[in-house]
């Protein structure tokens, strides 16, 4: 083959690979959650596991579009896509279709279009684009401001369509600027506020305030050399201020289903039968999922075997909770099989992101990476318990077309991006 032609089928192919295997399980097992006859025909599309099977069929499609495309248009443009992007997450408060609570659809047909997937992308590439540029410097508190500000507009504006799992998804860049140099206070910052808020909620302000300041002075005193005095103040007042904020923020501003689920989660509430009701109620979904995983032991209840997905006993099984019918029918090993794929796959991400030559291209790696990690943690967590329950799909598994096709831009234009390296040699 002429070196001209080869040089485009150079592409890191483990990654693909890995893509693939994730991409077919899942539509395996979206068939088991779905189907309602003993007989499956795979080809019927008014089944979930129909249409996927089109979603699927497109993405090559997309695939092949995203590759032939040059690598410097993705950099070049980068601004303008994210323009773009942020105008379709305005125009859903206009044109925008509610579904299960959440104002974040485009309804074209009879498809729907979920534009926040696709912002994450968007985002991905214009924090790349600007930190990577030669006049900014991500240790200035002005950069980091208007890295901030890039980052923070998505998030705000999905958060007012009430789609609080997409709004979280954007923490996930924070991986990505520490990687980049963000100063550790940030990070600590962060670490800091979900300590102060949990303890809050289960043992109350003043015991909080207490446990707070026996840190934060016991450091001191410690590190005093390297520790300001004024610092260690306005560290103590400060988490006094947010302990006793926390649960003004907690009955007043969230949602009733939202206090609902930190309230099971944490277990915070005392009365028995109220308890029960809560459990009947939203935590219906997280029982059935964990009596499906607890019910596959070790091997498994066997592909289409699985009496809990069968008797569609969990609620959104094809969607979020799919990992479930991993559990239930492939059992311990099949689920653990899941988990060292995803993992894999955010290794070699990560190893390609730092073999990068251009820090836009190693920036938007860790951004590939930080996103997938953040919906593999979250959705897994929440199937299994172990995290409040919140909406998010599992990357390249459950069921929908703008998260395959999201996901797909995601990942592929990074695969891009890397084949310059490689055609480099």
């Amino acid at each position: 083959m002429p070196r001209e032609t080869h040089k485009y089928f150079k592409f890191d192919w483990i990654t693909i690979i890995l893509f693939l295997m994730l991409v077919g399980f899942g539509w395996l097992n979206i068939v088991s959650a779905s189907h309602t006859e003993y007989t499956i025909d795979y080809f019927d599309f008014s089944q979930s596991y129909g249409k996927q099977l089109i979603f699927i069929f497109l993405t090559f499609g997309l695939i092949v579009l995203l590759l032939a495309i040059d690598a410097k248009f993705y950099e070049r443009f980068s601004s303008i896509i994210y323009i773009i992007s942020m105008l379709s997450l305005v125009g859903l408060f206009v044109f925008g279709k509610n579904v299960n609570g959440a104002t974040s659809w485009y309804g074209i047909g009879g498809m729907t279009i979920q534009p926040s997937e696709f912002a994450k992308t968007a985002t991905a590439l214009a924090v790349a684009k600007y930190v990577s540029d030669l006049n900014t410097n991500i240790k200035t508190f002005k950069d980091q401001i208007k890295t901030f500000i890039i980052i923070g507009t998505p998030a705000v504006l999905v958060l007012l369509q009430n789609d609080t799992g997409s709004t979280i998804v954007y923490g996930a860049f924070f991986f990505v600027l520490y990687r980049e140099g963000l100063p550790k206070i940030y990070l600590n910052i962060a670490v800091a506020l979900i300590l102060i808020s949990v303890l809050s909620l289960k043992f109350g302000g003043i015991i909080t305030s207490i446990i707070g300041a026996s840190l934060i002075f016991g450091y001191y005193f410690l590190n005093r050399r390297k520790t300001s005095f004024v610092l260690t103040i306005l560290a103590f007042i400060a988490t006094v201020a947010i302990s006793f904020s926390i649960k003004f923020f907690y009955n007043s501003v969230l949602q009733p289903h939202q206090k609902d689920r930190i309230s099971l989660w944490l277990r915070l509430e005392k009365d028995p039968e109220k308890l029960q009701r809560m459990k009947q109620t939203f935590a219906y979904n997280l029982n059935e999922s964990e009596k499906a995983i607890s019910s596959g032991g070790l091997t498994g209840r066997g592909y289409l075997e699985g009496t809990r997905t069968t008797g569609k006993f969990v609620p959104e099984q094809h969607t979020d909770y799919i990992f479930s019918t991993v559990g239930e029918e492939w059992g311990f090993i099949g689920s653990s099989m899941v988990v060292i794929l995803f993992v894999l796959l955010l290794l070699r991400i990560l190893h390609l992101a730092e073999l990068q030559k251009s820090q836009f291209s190693r920036i938007y790696g860790y951004s590939v990476a930080s996103i997938i990690f953040i919906h593999f943690f979250i959705n897994i967590g929440m199937v299994m318990g172990l995290i409040p329950t919140i909406g998010i799909p599992l990357p390249l598994f459950s069921y929908g077309g703008s998260g395959l096709w999201a996901f797909t831009i995601l990942l592929f234009i990074f695969i891009k991006l890397d084949s310059n390296r490689i055609n480099e040699w």
